[in-house]
């Protein structure tokens, strides 16, 4: 029998849960039988140095703007060598390309497919409404999608997957979050991993601070990530006076480290698909709260739900948090397994 052959294609110019997504994607479906997979991104990008250290199959190219026409020619040339039935595009610039790259190719051309991680509307007649089919993170999303137009015959949800033994493996050793603050051993730490962007809304975790400062004035919280509002939320917390409380890290290389040495994780985000932040915690065990928006209710019992933009909701449920517990357990559904065996039934179909 021929084997399976499918490209997975992402810009892969930064490092964030969807890039994680693609390379446990390709590592999951290059152990499989039958399946021959590919992986093409930015040869400068962290997910082609993460996919040369695990020794994915890897094809990279010069991609250092987002239509890039040297990744086009490198992708068109790829397809052309292997003859791939299925282009798996994980990210708006990818999915432009693919669908380039599929008019260039010999016929039996390829088909199409884009996997959908934001709740954000889509454009009537975008690429989006070109490929041949549409995997959504969430049912979150694909509501979105179908919303817009999209028909459902050729929409699917497939979530995302995490590793939890790769992921306990990462949580050691510790980060020694405490000590590198200068904090007591046992000071509660709440901890928000992710872009400093409007989506995430920081600010209001922030203001949250504010808020549960009177209950529990032990209470560290931590920022950790990089982005364009870090600005704006260091002054919101100069001006509540949390400079004490709130620390914002920056980049944290071991973020299953700091999510497996904090006592909640917070998601105060206006729109998701489904983070992979969230996944990352059920699998260590950590409790989290996070706004009930997106695919967050898919995996998150009502009571780990706060509304979005509500920070006085946000504090109250922390602290409880601190007091009780709830540790979710991840869903079969949202594991690494799962997701490859997820996408190769949608190939099948789709070749």
């Amino acid at each position: 029998m021929n084997p399976l052959r499918v490209v997975q294609i992402d810009a892969g110019r930064e490092w964030r849960g969807g890039q994680n997504q693609v390379r446990l994607l390709t590592r999951e479906l290059a152990r499989r039988p039958g399946v021959d997979v590919r992986l093409v991104t930015s040869a400068t990008g962290p997910l082609a140095s993460r996919a040369r250290a695990e020794r994915l199959p890897l094809t990279a190219v010069p991609w250092t703007i987002g239509l890039d026409p040297r990744a086009l020619w490198g992708l068109a040339r790829e397809v052309r060598r292997t003859r791939p039935q299925v282009l798996h595009a994980h990210d708006s610039h990818a999915l432009a390309l693919a669908l380039v790259a599929r008019y260039l190719a010999p016929r039996p051309q390829p088909r199409v497919l884009a996997y959908r991680l934001v709740d954000f509307p889509v454009r009537p007649g975008s690429n989006w409404f070109r490929a041949d089919h549409v995997a959504a993170v969430s049912d979150a999303v694909r509501a979105v999608l179908v919303a817009r137009g999209l028909p459902p015959a050729r929409t699917t949800t497939i979530p995302p997957g995490v590793d939890p033994e790769e992921l306990r493996a990462a949580a050691e050793p510790r980060l020694g979050v405490r000590e590198r603050l200068g904090l007591a051993s046992g000071t509660p730490v709440a901890a928000n991993v992710g872009a400093l962007v409007g989506q995430k809304d920081q600010l209001t975790l922030i203001r949250a601070a504010h808020a549960a400062r009177p209950a529990r004035p032990d209470l560290h919280w931590v920022i950790a990530g990089e982005g364009a509002r870090r600005g704006e939320l260091e002054a919101e917390r100069d001006r509540l006076a949390l400079a004490d409380r709130v620390h914002l890290l920056g980049h944290v290389e071991r973020v299953p480290a700091l999510i497996g040495e904090s006592d909640v994780v917070v998601v105060s985000s206006v729109g998701e698909g489904l983070p992979n932040v969230v996944l990352e915690a059920l699998a260590l065990g950590t409790p989290v709260i996070g706004t009930c928006v997106g695919g967050m209710p898919e995996v998150l019992p009502a009571a780990c739900l706060v509304p979005p933009r509500d920070p006085d909701a946000l504090a109250r449920a922390v602290t409880g948090a601190l007091v009780t517990p709830s540790r979710v357990p991840l869903p079969e559904r949202c594991t690494a397994a799962a997701l490859a065996r997820g996408f190769v039934a949608l190939y099948e179909a789709l070749a």
